[in-house]
C-alpha cells in the first residue's frame, strides 16, 4: 500500500502516479493484437510494465515486459506467440510490489478447475493482511503483488466453478478494484462495491471487452456498451457454438457508486468517458469554476502541460483573459532521466518543460495546474516563468489541497510531505513556491464541474478522501502496521 522504495517519480516525486490499466477480449481472431492496442491506449495509467496472456483452445500463452507497450509488443514475433480467440492484458505502475518481472500482470496460476489469468487495477487495502494468513495457512507467494492473493483465494475456495470461485474469492477484498480474469472459456470482469476504479464493458462485431477506460475501445473501433456497475461482476463465457453468453451477478450489498474523482482531474485520458461522463468537459468546467472563485487580473492564461490545459481553456473562456501555450512541453524525455546525476538534475524541470518566451515576457501570467503534490515542480515552473521575464505569476489550481495519502492505488507522498501540510497556511504555500498569488478550487467547486452537485457531506457521491479525509473503505493493513499519523489512525479508525 505504501510507495515502493525505489520508485522515485521525476523530479523528486512531486506528481501523483496512476495504478494500471486492464484490458480484455473474447472470442475474437485477433485478440492479443486487438489487446495490444488496447493497453497502448491506457498507457497513461502505468508505464513500468505491461504483460498479455491469451488462449488458443489448447493451452495458455504469456508474455510479460518491464517498460512501454510500444517496446515490446508492436514486433509481430511477440504477437505471434500470442494465439488464440481470447487474449488480456495489463499495464502497470506499482503501487504495491516491486517493479520486477514476476510482479507484472496478468498473473496466471493452473488451479484445479483449470488455468486463470487475472489483471487488477486498484489496491487492497487489507492485501497484506490476507497474505500474512494466506501464508500462514501454507501458501507460497510468487510475487510481491497484492493481487497474487486473489489467486490464492480462488485456488482455495470450495465452489465447483471457477466464475463461482472468483466470486467467492472477491468477497475476502477490501478496497479498490477493477478486476479481469480468464479462463478457458470465460473472461470476467468486476468493480468494487464503492467503484472507485472504472471499468467498462465494450463490444466489437459481436465479441465483448472489458477495458479501464473508454478510449482504449475507440483505439480498435469497438462501441462502449456500458459501466461495469460497481459492486458488479460481469461473466462473459464462450459457448461450444461460438457465441457468447453475458451473465451478471451482484454479490455485494447495493451502495452507492463512489469513482475517484482524481479519475477526472489527473488520471483519465481526457478523451474518456467515466462513469457517464466526459473528462474533458469535467476538467473544463474545473476551469470554469476556478475562474468565478479566484478571479485576478492578468495578460494571459498558460496551462501546466498537459494536465492543465482543459482547465485553462475553461478558466480563459469565464475570465476573458487569452489562453495562450506559454509552456511547451518535450514529450521525449525517457527512462534515462527517472534518477538522473546531479548534473543533470540541476536543469529540473527544463527537461520536460520550456518556457514559450514571446508569450510570456512583460506580462501578468496565470499557471493552471491540475494539481500540486509536494510543490517542488510548481517552485521550478514558477522561477522558469519569471526568468522569461514575466511580469506576474499567478497560480490558479484545479482541484482542492491535498492533505492525504491514498490507499487506492494512486501512488502518494506520505503525509508530511504534502505542500499543504507543511505550510501554516495559503500565503505561506505561495511564499514557498514564489508565486504572486495562489489559489485552489473548492471541493464544492470540484463537486459541481464534475457531477453537477456540490458534496453532500453525510454521503459524498465521490471518493475524495485525499482532499477531505474521509475514507470509503477500512484501511486494515495500515492500522496493522501501527501507523504513527495520529490524523490518519483517526480517520482510519472512522472508516472502519
Amino acid at each position: 500500500m505504501s510507495r515502493p522504495d525505489h520508485a522515485i517519480a521525476d523530479w523528486d516525486y512531486d506528481t501523483l502516479r496512476e495504478e494500471c490499466g486492464v484490458f480484455g477480449i473474447l472470442g475474437h481472431p485477433e485478440a492479443a493484437t486487438l489487446t495490444a492496442l488496447g493497453l497502448h491506449a491506457l498507457q497513461h495509467r502505468g508505464q513500468e510494465a505491461a504483460g498479455i496472456v491469451s488462449f488458443d483452445g489448447r493451452q495458455f500463452h504469456s508474455e510479460r515486459q518491464l517498460g512501454l507497450v510500444g517496446d515490446h509488443f508492436t514486433d509481430p514475433a511477440t504477437v505471434k506467440r500470442l494465439p488464440g480467440h481470447m487474449a488480456m492484458g495489463h499495464v502497470r505502475y506499482s503501487t504495491t510490489g516491486e517493479t520486477i518481472l514476476r510482479n507484472v500482470q496478468p498473473l496466471f496460476a493452473e488451479l484445479e478447475v483449470g488455468g486463470i489469468a487475472i489483471a487488477h487495477n486498484g489496491n487492497f487495502t487489507n492485501g497484506l493482511t490476507l497474505r500474512r494468513h494466506l501464508i500462514s495457512e501454507g501458501a507460497i507467494c510468487q510475487s510481491t503483488s497484492d493481487t497474487e492473493v486473489v489467486l490464492h483465494l480462488i485456488a482455495r475456495s470450495k465452489k465447483p466453478a471457477s466464475s463461482d470461485r472468483f466470486v467467492d474469492a472477491l468477497m475476502h477484498l477490501e478496497g479498490a478494484f477493477s478486476l479481469v480474469a480468464m479462463t478457458r472459456t470465460k473472461l470476467i470482469g468486476a468493480r468494487d462495491a464503492n467503484g472507485i476504479r472504472p471499468l467498462v464493458l465494450g463490444d466489437l462485431d459481436g465479441k465483448p471487452i472489458f477495458a479501464s477506460e473508454s478510449c482504449a475501445l475507440d483505439i480498435i473501433g469497438a462501441k462502449f456498451v456500458r459501466d461495469v456497475q460497481n459492486g458488479e461482476v460481469v461473466i462473459c463465457e464462450l459457448q461450444p457454438d461460438g457465441s457468447v453468453t453475458i451473465e451478471s451477478v451482484r454479490p455485494f450489498p447495493p451502495r452507492p457508486e463512489r469513482v475517484c474523482l482524481f479519475e477526472y482531474v489527473y488520471f483519465a485520458r481526457p478523451d474518456s468517458i467515466v462513469s457517464g461522463r466526459a473528462v474533458y468537459s469535467a476538467r473544463k468546467r474545473m476551469g470554469i469554476n476556478l475562474a468565478k472563485e479566484a478571479p485576478v487580473e492578468a495578460d494571459v492564461v498558460v496551462p501546466v502541460p498537459d494536465g492543465g490545459t482543459p482547465a485553462a481553456i475553461g478558466y480563459a473562456q469565464q475570465s476573458g483573459i487569452p489562453f495562450e501555450l506559454g509552456i511547451i512541453r518535450n514529450h521525449y524525455v525517457g527512462r534515462t532521466f527517472i534518477e538522473p546525476t546531479q548534473s543533470i538534475r540541476a536543469f529540473g524541470v527544463k527537461l520536460k518543460h520550456s518556457a514559450n518566451r514571446a508569450e510570456i515576457a512583460g506580462k501578468r501570467v496565470v499557471l493552471i495546474d491540475d494539481s500540486i503534490v509536494r510543490g517542488t515542480t510548481s517552485v521550478k515552473i514558477v522561477q522558469m516563468i519569471r526568468d522569461a521575464g514575466a511580469k506576474e505569476v499567478h497560480i490558479r489550481v484545479a482541484s482542492p489541497m491535498i492533505y492525504h495519502s491514498d490507499y487506492y492505488g494512486i501512488d502518494t507522498p506520505d503525509p508530511e510531505h504534502l505542500l499543504a501540510n507543511q505550510h501554516a497556511d495559503l500565503q505561506s504555500m505561495c511564499r514557498y513556491i514564489g508565486a504572486d498569488s495562489l489559489a485552489f478550487l473548492s471541493i464544492d467547486g470540484l463537486y459541481e464541474a464534475v457531477g453537477g452537485q456540490k458534496r453532500n457531506a453525510d454521503a459524498p457521491q465521490f471518493t475524495d478522501h485525499y482532499f477531505t479525509g474521509q475514507y470509503p473503505t477500512p484501511l486494515t493493513d495500515l492500522e496493522g502496521r501501527g501507523t504513527k499519523d495520529p490524523k490518519t489512525v483517526s480517520l482510519m479508525r472512522e472508516a472502519s
